[in-house]
């Protein structure tokens, strides 16, 4: 059964190879997601037990919101939730859990999705790049959506602490699909096969190979 399964999938990737990679990327990039999913609740709790709770994040300030107040890119008042923002807390708690993720994700794509051979650093140094824009692009769209996803699940339905938990699940998941679609192409340039470098290890492999 596994055999023929993963014969199938061969014969699958050899005639689709752009599309049986954008297969595992998906499906590698789904079980990162499932990992911050199961790391935010613990790392916000770890936080929350700290007196970073009760300090402000707001920083970044550009435009207004509807009401009038004041908007911040990255928005986080002081005080828990849903009362307050969950201050630098809540802050750390979401970008600890992204950073987690996305460094088993940038090792985790390279050697199984791509496959590259190309400069680890290199690649590092862009991913880093790419990841810091895609963050602080996430943090200024949440100015839409965070506050009305909270506001309904804490208040609105009234489920109180079970609200603010698939709260944070929701804000998360468009957090990853919002990466998801834009770190597929950046991944095609940075995780590159270089030729000359594979075919000079398959002759090493060879030449090994007929020594013994």
């Amino acid at each position: 059964m596994l055999t023929r399964a993963k014969d199938a999938w061969g014969r699958f990737a050899t005639a689709r190879p752009g599309l049986a990679q954008f297969v595992v990327f998906f499906l590698i990039s789904n079980g990162v997601t499932v990992l911050q999913l199961a790391l935010m609740p613990l790392i916000k709790w770890l936080f929350g037990m700290t007196s970073l709770i009760d300090t402000s994040f707001q920083v970044w300030p550009v435009g207004s919101n509807p009401d009038g107040s004041q908007y911040f890119v990255f928005d986080y008042a002081e005080g828990a939730l849903p009362g307050g923002g969950g201050g630098l807390a809540y802050f750390l708690a979401v970008q600890i859990t992204l950073l987690i993720a996305q460094v088993i994700n940038f090792f985790a794509q390279r050697s199984i999705t791509f496959r590259s051979n190309s400069s680890v650093a290199k690649a590092a140094a862009w991913y880093a790049v790419a990841y810091v824009v895609i963050t602080v692009a996430a943090a200024a769209a949440q100015g839409w959506y965070k506050a009305p996803i909270y506001d309904l699940l804490i208040d609105g339905w009234g489920l109180g602490t079970t609200g603010e938990t698939l709260a944070d699940f929701a804000t998360m998941i468009i957090n990853a699909a919002i990466s998801f679609w834009v770190f597929f192409p950046i991944f095609k340039v940075i995780f590159r096969q270089v030729p000359g470098t594979a075919a000079e290890a398959e002759a090493t492999r060879s030449r090994g190979a007929e020594r013994d």
